[in-house]
């Protein structure tokens, strides 16, 4: 089935990566109070619901304009750093985006890569450090190497890549941050950063899912 990313489409995403922050907050929270101050939780389902609310009224068809006002409203209503490292993905792929009112699979995947690269350009991490980057990339990697113009199926794939690599987090040491002053007291641990990353992908599957409907 062939599908559009749309503001609309947008819009349900970030309702539902909102609605996963709230149900996973507690894990986020107890995965974040073993090596941070355990706010993960709170602020990502703070920043997202805000960035839901203000889609919600978005009055533009401008996709790279609607992902600007997110990257904003993220930035201010999740003061974290995490939640700036996610602002400036927003960013990223607003500038990839920009002027378009409609985006195919293809494009998409455009977009994506070009918020991790400027997550990557920003913070200096790389994949392999115990970072967000370790389930954004694979995911994006899937959208890019899927065939064919199936939303719900390339965000089948991309989600399913970043869930299994959030979850290889837990085998990795931390090289940034307050884990990574303690690396080997970050081993066997799960990232929490990665998991927001899982969960951001499997929001926008879930609402290509409902778009299908």
């Amino acid at each position: 089935m062939t599908m559009y990313v749309s503001t609309g489409w947008a819009a349900r995403a970030f309702d539902e990566i909102a609605r996963l922050m709230e149900k996973h907050r507690e894990e986020l929270i107890e995965l974040d109070s073993r090596a941070g101050d355990g706010d993960l939780g709170i602020s990502m389902y703070e920043g997202f619901a805000a960035v839901a609310q203000q889609a919600a009224k978005n009055d533009s068809d401008d996709l790279g304009q609607m992902l600007r006002m997110a990257s904003k409203t993220l930035n201010r209503a999740a003061p974290s750093s995490l939640g700036t490292i996610f602002s400036m993905g927003l960013l990223g792929a607003a500038g990839s985006i920009r002027g378009k009112t409609m985006s195919e699979v293809a494009e998409l995947a455009q977009a994506c890569r070009a918020g991790v690269n400027a997550i990557e350009q920003r913070t200096g991490a790389k994949p392999g450090e115990k970072t967000v980057l370790d389930a954004l990339l694979p995911g994006v990697l899937a959208l890019e190497e899927f065939e064919g113009e199936d939303l719900v199926g390339a965000l089948e794939a991309a989600s399913t890549a970043a869930w299994e690599n959030a979850r290889a987090t837990k085998g990795m040491l931390a090289v940034h941050g307050r884990a990574g002053r303690n690396p080997e007291k970050s081993r066997g641990e799960v990232d929490g950063g990665a998991v927001v990353a899982a969960l951001l992908f499997e929001g926008a599957m879930l609402a290509s899912r409902g778009c299908a409907n």
